[in-house]
């Protein structure tokens, strides 16, 4: 915006009964040099045919390549990538509406999959804004993602705590007084990247340090197996997931919560002492991976699962003992 254009926008936003977006610019290198230790990370988004693990397919990756400190602080970006691909079928109409890309786009055009391989391999930790949607559509054909650690800037930093009513990336663009063109990869990553680079609104600390403060603990997926079929919405209502795979009601926790849990599972579902329920412990190495994926249970090779509770972490220090960022 021009120096007049920002006059003007000034003076609107001065009197209250205005508020102005501008248009999101891809982030400024940080003029100065760290004076931390120093991680390379990657912002990642894709556009899909449609939301099946199995037979959608990226028709668009997006990625942005950069340089973050201990601190959370974003340093610069190193890279730019954004590749379309032409899928085995025609682009579904709904698809076209919603992102802009046709088939005439995408024609003839395929991912260059050893330039994602070179991209992301000294990458210490991967983020996207659904990591669930977006691991498990990239891990299948770019086995080396399936490596990294990974972190959801949906779902891993309070919003709502700090003061968004929404999730959404748009919506939190917005509220942080932007705009962008959303639904397209490379577009969606340099909103996010600028997201993670600034400040939260109550607690003032840069929203890429929480997210890896979040990232880094452990969770643990608690499964309710045996639970009393008239008890579901009891379950239900304590935001437990149904799984078909397994038959079983389970719920993803923090850590230090389980006790709470079990606890609550003894009194109010079970009513006598549920005894050693099963119970699952992830890390970002694993944590929105398919091979996490409830339903994918049964068509995992046997010994494809995700460590016991009790056994160490292999990918992440315990809660705790992780004072600095991902390293590669």
């Amino acid at each position: 915006m021009s120096q007049p254009l920002d006059s003007i926008a000034s003076v609107l936003e001065g009197t209250g009964n205005y508020r102005v977006l501008r248009r999101l610019a891809p982030l400024v290198d940080c003029p100065e040099p760290p004076n931390e230790p120093t991680f390379i990370g990657l912002v990642l988004d894709v556009e899909t045919t449609g939301t099946d693990f199995a037979q959608d397919e990226v028709i668009e990756l997006g990625i942005l390549k950069f340089e973050y400190g201990a601190s959370g602080r974003i340093y610069r970006v190193f890279e730019t990538f954004n590749q379309l691909h032409q899928p085995r079928k025609p682009i579904p109409p709904e698809i076209t509406r919603l992102t802009g890309i046709t088939d005439a786009d995408v024609a003839g055009k395929r991912i260059d999959d050893a330039a994602v391989q070179a991209l992301a391999a000294d990458a210490a930790v991967v983020i996207a804004h659904n990591a669930s949607f977006d691991r498990q559509m990239c891990e299948g054909r770019w086995p080396v993602f399936s490596e990294k650690n990974w972190a959801c800037s949906c779902h891993q930093i309070p919003w709502q705590t700090e003061g968004h009513e929404g999730m959404k990336l748009g919506y939190l663009v917005m509220d942080y007084g932007f705009y962008h063109q959303g639904h397209r990869a490379i577009d969606d990553c340099h909103a996010l990247l600028r997201l993670l680079d600034s400040p939260l609104k109550t607690s003032g600390r840069l929203a890429l340090s929480c997210l890896l403060e979040t990232a880094r603990r452990p969770t643990v997926r608690l499964w309710a197996q045996g639970s009393p079929i008239e008890t579901k919405d009891l379950l239900k209502a304590r935001r437990y997931r149904w799984s078909g795979a397994r038959r079983c009601w389970y719920i993803d926790l923090e850590e230090d919560q389980i006790e709470i849990e079990r606890s609550y599972l003894s009194e109010i579902v079970f009513r006598r002492p549920c005894g050693e329920l099963p119970v699952d412990r992830f890390t970002a190495r694993d944590r929105f991976s398919a091979r996490t994926n409830p339903e994918f249970e049964l068509l995992r090779p046997s010994g494809h699962r995700a460590e016991p509770a009790n056994r160490p972490s292999r990918a992440v220090p315990p809660a705790g003992q992780c004072p600095l960022p991902f390293r590669s």
